[in-house]
């Protein structure tokens, strides 16, 4: 496909909220309060702030630049660049396909808590867990077990709409799509967040996130906030160089990626300012988790006392919805792009095979926790919630290990083969200012690969994930 007739964003506003969609995750609203609540509240934000500064801000800059340089897929564009860097383009077509397997199925998941609380509040109050068990097939009380039918079929309808987003192109499609469910999405945060600040007894809850508790901080709270901020950016994934590829030679790509990262930053910190006084107000401190298992069970009870909880619990799980929408929406179209111009195939086959074999694979994530009758293999509850092996393979291989080297080899790639000036004048064309490129370059160079082969090391040493 020449660069004439490939799709572009139509304008600045349809780039920005496409990519701030794709950074807006679930990821910002349910682990992120969590995380600022075990980090010292004030002095967790303070340090991710940095590291969204310092970091996540240099990365996404780098590969929208890339992505608009070579004009194609993340493979095409990295060819295009350099052939002895087409392993990250590769890598940037893996990712995205393994993360879209399980993140298609979680968004399943808030589909239908969104209708559940609609139709059955009352089963989701009574019992919280249980109800997460029974949509995993699963009864706690009985130890029977069955086949995840109301799961799989959440899921599928999460991921048909994703499709039905995609197949509609570029500009018709994931544009007006983002163009709709972004500024949802802040509405319906800033409406939470009224009720959350208000609610009696949040007051202590606030207090502690804007109070820099340093005892808290530990070499582990730097780098959470570190990995928090990285993967809440969707940096190493490929998506960024796809959606860079999309953006017009006339946009400034410097201020645009500061909006991106400052939106996709403000959800984050409005979340926990949400999540944390609310929690403060109705379970108290001890109530505070963060993950899957705190979304859907802990926060029905904070749900049930919060006065006119149903109404806020339908609009939090339809911001939930949102979010996990417009990534996934992303992550699906990063593969989509591969198989558009790298295989030939047209647009709308290229989706229905890219989200029939996403829809499939993650049929065994969901299937692998909805069974422990093989102890040590499938899904062990009995023992509370864990992870079984095929779900710790999907995640371990993206999350600790082709993230982070995808994000390496495109800082290795910017900072010493491509070279910063070359990424500058990229930026730089039609005479946009770029006015911290120094600082930019120094960054790229040196501070990013240091502190993703941080990432890399930590999470290899102590076995634990960092996203």
């Amino acid at each position: 496909m020449s660069d004439k007739n490939r799709s572009q964003w139509t304008g600045r506003i349809g780039f920005i909220l496409a990519a701030a969609g794709s950074a807006v995750g679930l990821g910002n609203i349910w682990k992120f309060p969590g995380r600022a609540f075990d980090g010292g509240g004030g002095a967790y934000i303070l340090i991710y702030l940095a590291c969204v500064l310092l970091i996540g801000i240099p990365v996404m800059l780098s590969e929208l630049s890339v992505g608009r340089a070579g004009g194609a897929d993340a493979v095409g564009s990295m060819k295009k660049l350099d052939r002895r860097f087409s392993w990250v383009g590769y890598l940037s077509f893996i990712i995205p396909f393994i993360i879209g397997c399980y993140y298609s199925h979680v968004g399943g998941w808030v589909l239908r808590y969104a209708v559940s609380y609609v139709t059955e509040p009352a089963a989701v109050y009574s019992q919280p867990l249980g109800y997460f068990y029974g949509l995993l097939g699963y009864d706690a009380a009985s130890g029977e077990t069955w086949f995840p039918l109301t799961a799989i079929i959440f899921a599928g309808l999460f991921i048909a709409a994703c499709g039905l987003v995609i197949i509609r192109g570029v500009e018709g499609g994931i544009e007006k799509f983002n163009r709709i469910g972004m500024p949802a999405l802040f509405v319906i945060l800033i409406i939470l967040f009224i009720r959350a600040v208000t609610l009696p007894g949040a007051s202590e809850g606030l207090s502690y996130m804007l109070t820099c508790d340093w005892s808290k901080v530990t070499f582990g709270t730097f780098l959470s906030a570190l990995g928090q901020s990285f993967y809440s950016l969707s940096l190493g994934m490929g998506i960024m160089l796809t959606y860079g590829s999309y953006v017009s030679k006339k946009e400034n790509l410097a201020q645009n990626t500061i909006v991106v990262c400052t939106m996709d930053t403000l959800v984050a910190l409005i979340s926990g300012f949400i999540i944390i006084p609310s929690v403060f107000a109705t379970l108290g401190a001890d109530g505070v988790g963060k993950g899957a298992g705190f979304a859907f069970v802990s926060l029905a009870g904070v749900f049930e006392q919060m006065p006119l909880g149903q109404l806020f619990a339908v609009l939090f799980y339809v911001l939930l919805l949102f979010a996990a929408l417009t990534s996934c929406v992303s992550i699906i179209e990063a593969v989509v792009a591969y198989i558009i111009e790298e295989i030939h195939m047209n647009r709308i086959r290229a989706t229905i095979l890219t989200c029939v074999s996403m829809f499939l694979i993650g049929c065994l994530y969901v299937c692998t926790q909805a069974s422990y009758s093989i102890p040590g293999i499938w899904f062990d509850f009995a023992n509370g919630i864990s992870y079984p092996p095929f779900c710790d393979f999907m995640e371990y291989l993206t999350d600790r290990l082709l993230i982070p080297v995808c994000a390496l080899g495109i800082a290795v790639f910017v900072g010493w083969v491509w070279k910063p000036s070359s990424a500058i004048a990229e930026v730089c064309r039609e005479g946009n200012d770029f006015a911290w490129k120094r600082v930019y370059a120094f960054l790229i160079r040196y501070l990013v690969p240091a502190a993703i082969a941080l990432i890399l090391i930590f999470s290899f040493v102590t076995g634990t994930t960092l996203s």
